[in-house]
């Protein structure tokens, strides 16, 4: 499992707004001055956590974008299974495949153990467990 560069952006945008909102909408320009990211290419993830409902958007003057919920209710996983085609360690756990060899495979228990611990892991995890120590929101 490689986690792409889109869903480290996510993370990043994500922490960025706990970090930053205050109460107010963060313009999408403000994050990525700040984080050093494309503007044109953060649209395209902010686009997919808006539509997820992760984070609300207002338009306009004053407009941009906030958490929904506090950071302490976002698991890692959450935004991870949102940008990732997929977070299975081998092509044979990925939702939807169907290995022929999986009745007699040895290692299949393996790897399933080791796609639960990495979904555990990552579900563990909140957002609020990246704010720097001593900020809490």
């Amino acid at each position: 499992m490689m986690i792409s560069t889109r869903g480290r952006y996510a993370l990043r945008v994500m922490l960025d707004l706990a970090m930053n909102e205050g109460g107010s909408y963060v313009p999408l320009d403000d994050i990525a001055q700040r984080e050093g990211i494309s503007e044109k290419y953060l649209e395209n993830i902010i686009v997919s956590l808006s539509r997820a409902g992760l984070v609300k958007a207002l338009r306009g003057k004053g407009g941009g974008y906030m958490l929904s919920r506090r950071p302490a209710e976002y698991p890692i996983g959450e935004i991870l299974q949102l940008t990732e085609k997929t977070l299975a360690p081998v092509t044979c756990l990925e939702s939807g495949a169907a290995c022929p060899h999986a009745a007699d495979c040895l290692t299949l228990p393996f790897w399933q153990g080791l796609d639960r611990v990495i979904d555990d892991y990552l579900m563990a995890h909140t957002l609020a467990d990246l704010l720097p120590k001593g900020k809490s929101v």
